[in-house]
């Protein structure tokens, strides 16, 4: 577990739902996870599928598999919901279509919109104990310490892409020293690129009898990164949990920093087409 600057405590490998369409997939991988162990599980408005979601943690618990608190539930504010008027009202959209009485944490999904007028939402949500505790996601240095400096409760996460090829290791080290915890979608970049059949990597797991995706997560937790790992298959949830029983040495982190592009394997935040279409996409 990881504690946040507001000492709530987040754990170290985190469940993302992101992409998972079929009817029914997301309520099963859910379940699933928990049933593995996972006990972050992360949304998004944009994803629809917090129904599904809230109805696997709703049958977890009513189950006995799991207390409520001991989840821990993200969800995101979608750019068109990024104002003061309109985060009030998503947030309790969220929390109603996951059936909940409070997330664990929320964070403005994209850097746009009116950041200001829906933290100032957030922090209002956040006081009401409606929220544990508030974050951003995919914001650069510069437009994460704006936030947090002209705010009066700090982002206590960043969510970010981070993975073999865009490693961000610049920007990681200045928000983790400044106290905002990072978190990593796309840790696997979808298997971009042959991530998963990589020489550098393949030989790293071999070494110590893990797979490709199993080292990178631990590349990422030695990083102090949460890692979002996705699958519907439980086999592979288990797999993908099972990565704090080793440990890579200097030598195997000083080989994957060469595979380091310093690019995003999705879409660059700074391109204005990006921001149009957007600005342009209601849920």
């Amino acid at each position: 577990m990881t504690k946040l600057t507001n000492n709530v405590t987040i754990p170290e490998l985190g469940f993302g739902v992101f992409q998972i369409s079929e009817e029914g997939a997301t309520k099963q991988a859910v379940l699933d996870a928990i049933k593995t162990g996972y006990r972050l599980i992360d949304t998004a408005a944009s994803y629809g599928n917090e129904v599904e979601v809230g109805q696997a943690i709703k049958e977890a618990i009513e189950s006995g598999l799991v207390t409520r608190e001991a989840l821990f539930v993200t969800s995101k504010l979608w750019v068109e919901d990024v104002t003061a008027d309109k985060a009030p009202q998503a947030i309790q959209a969220s929390l109603d279509r996951l059936q909940l009485d409070y997330l664990d944490l929320l964070l403005i999904h994209q850097p746009y919109n009116d950041i200001f007028g829906a933290w100032r939402a957030m922090e209002a949500a956040y006081e009401a104990g409606k929220l544990k505790s508030i974050g951003i996601s995919n914001f650069d240095v510069a437009q994460a310490i704006n936030l947090a400096e002209f705010s009066k409760i700090k982002p206590m996460v960043n969510q970010i892409e981070v993975n073999p090829f865009n490693q961000n290791i610049e920007k990681v080290s200045y928000l983790q020293d400044y106290g905002i915890t990072i978190e990593a979608w796309a840790p696997f970049a979808e298997g971009k690129n042959g991530l998963f059949t990589n020489p550098i990597l393949s030989e790293i797991g071999q070494k110590y009898h893990k797979s490709v995706a199993q080292v990178i997560l631990r590349w990422l937790v030695q990083r102090n990164i949460i890692p979002l790992a996705k699958s519907v298959k439980a086999e592979r949830m288990a797999q993908n949990i099972d990565v704090l029983d080793f440990e890579l040495s200097k030598e195997d982190m000083d080989q994957i920093k060469t595979l380091d592009t310093q690019t995003s394997q999705f879409f660059d935040h700074h391109d204005p087409e990006m921001i149009k279409w957007m600005a342009s996409r209601h849920l």
